[in-house]
């Protein structure tokens, strides 16, 4: 094998010999894949086409083992390293650019304890993985809302979806993780080993060191929910939004109901003159029992002239995947996220006013409900700290070809300038990009200090950089 050359953490070329690359090759159970070897190309995409980078080399793991030989070779070697587990980032941190890539995605194994309701998850499972085994049990927990998410980057952010209400975030739901460190010890993160280091991880991004193993607590749910469309005209938007608000205050733990603007797809139950036309669609759920989620609901039902409905008892991993279609990979993104306690009038004529001109068809603005369960923690019992959000509301700035680049990514900055005065000043850190620097503190929150003392004492030469970033002291 011969040599070559890798950017290093201080953005200068590392040389790397040939010996030293058959030894890291020999250590691993995994390959290592150079540009133009198999298996490079799947690794270094992402779900985010806007991403295209190249690293020089790329350690796809097959085990616990392998992330500490890759951990152990990068540190040595000060190289830039980026890590991969489902690769969904909107940023597209999962991979760097002339550095190590550091590839968990065939690490996606989920066993369950049906008794003690637990599972123990590998880093590169996807939600659709974890949903299918537990699922098997009638069990889940808190997560996101698209299946081919990866499980390990939505947790270290925070995560939540529509079992929040009822349960919380989903790391208010990780009971311990396993976690290779930037000197590749493997540590064990609970409430009672290395606390700081579990502190850190529920909510501080990627920043601590790579989690082998997640430990989730599960809950009793389904195998079939109540779920499904309501949907409006854009027309009637302004007057919905502002009954769903009041609506909203007197809702229960077991249900949930997001909202969505944008064109309408070719839904089956909507009428075909209404397909491709603005509207918003009101995405219910309910955990609880069905008859009391149809009385729940009915209020949803009022808002307007209905377009179409679509409310059945459905299996809830089905309902975790119906949004699929709207999120596969290989399209071009670009996201802008606020935090909102209410949806105030303001908000309400901003958000409208924006889907009103769509640059692409397949751009949306969305408000997910959480509140519920997703306040009770105390602020400062974990790193996660924004238990005052009731609403997340993401501009999904979504098209096909890079000659739409500018006029979509100005639309949703547009949108995040005019709706900024009405939010909290808080921001979900899984939906930031990779150009809003200025608002990493803000993401982390006012624990920001107690994230770099962590950081000094795990990661003091931030070899785990390819995330937002918390600096260490040094």
């Amino acid at each position: 094998m011969n040599g070559i050359q890798v950017v290093g953490i201080d953005g200068h070329d590392v040389a790397l010999d040939g010996p030293a690359l058959e030894q890291l090759k020999a250590s691993l159970r995994g390959a290592l894949a150079l540009p133009g070897d198999a298996g490079y190309e799947k690794a270094r995409t992402v779900w985010n086409a806007m991403i295209d980078r190249k690293p020089a080399l790329v350690v796809r793991c097959a085990g616990v083992a392998d992330v500490r030989q890759a951990v152990t070779f990068a540190h040595a070697h000060r190289l830039l390293t980026a890590v991969k587990g489902g690769g969904h980032n909107i940023a597209g941190n999962a991979v760097c650019d002339g550095g190590l890539l550091i590839d968990l995605s065939e690490m996606r194994a989920v066993t369950v304890d049906p008794v003690g309701r637990i599972a123990h998850v590998q880093p590169g499972a996807t939600l659709g993985d974890f949903d299918h085994e537990c699922q098997a049990f009638g069990l889940a927990t808190p997560v996101g809302i698209n299946s081919t998410t990866g499980i390990a980057g939505l947790t270290l952010g925070g995560g939540f979806g529509w079992l929040s209400r009822r349960h919380g975030m989903t790391v208010d739901n990780l009971l311990a993780a396993d976690v290779v460190t930037a000197d590749g010890r493997l540590l064990r993160a609970s409430d009672n080993e290395n606390p700081d280091l579990f502190w850190a991880i529920r909510g501080g991004s990627g920043n601590f060191g790579i989690v082998t193993r997640f430990e989730f607590k599960l809950h009793p749910v389904g195998p079939e929910v109540l779920s499904g469309l309501i949907v409006y005209a854009l027309k009637d938007a302004a007057f919905a939004l502002r009954q769903f608000r009041h609506y909203v205050e007197n809702l229960g733990d077991d249900t949930n109901v997001w909202t969505v603007m944008r064109k309408a797809p070719p839904l089956p139950f909507l009428p075909p003159e209404a397909h491709g036309t603005d509207i918003i669609a009101f995405c219910v759920f309910h955990a609880g029992d069905p008859e009391v989620g149809r009385r729940t609901i009915e209020p949803l039902r009022k808002l307007g002239p209905v377009l179409g409905e679509f409310i059945a008892m459905q299996p809830y991993a089905a309902w975790q995947q119906t949004f699929d279609p709207l999120l596969a990979p290989g399209a071009r993104n670009y996201w802008k996220s606020h935090n909102f306690s209410s949806l105030s009038d303001g908000l309400i004529d901003v958000a409208v006013k924006y889907v009103q001109s769509l640059p692409s068809p397949q751009c949306e603005i969305f408000f997910g409900l959480i509140g519920g369960a997703t306040t009770v923690p105390k602020p400062g019992a974990m790193a996660y700290s924004h238990r005052d959000a009731i609403y997340v509301c993401n501009v999904h700035g979504r098209w096909e070809t890079a000659p739409e680049d500018q006029r979509c990514i100005d639309w949703a900055r547009g949108f995040y300038r005019d709706a900024a005065p009405y939010a909290t000043g808080g921001v979900y850190v899984n939906f930031l990009t990779d150009d809003e620097p200025e608002r990493i503190r803000a993401a982390y929150g006012p624990e920001y200090a107690r994230l770099v003392a962590a950081k000094d004492k795990y990661d003091p030469d931030n070899l785990f950089r390819m995330n937002q970033n918390i600096r260490p002291t040094s």
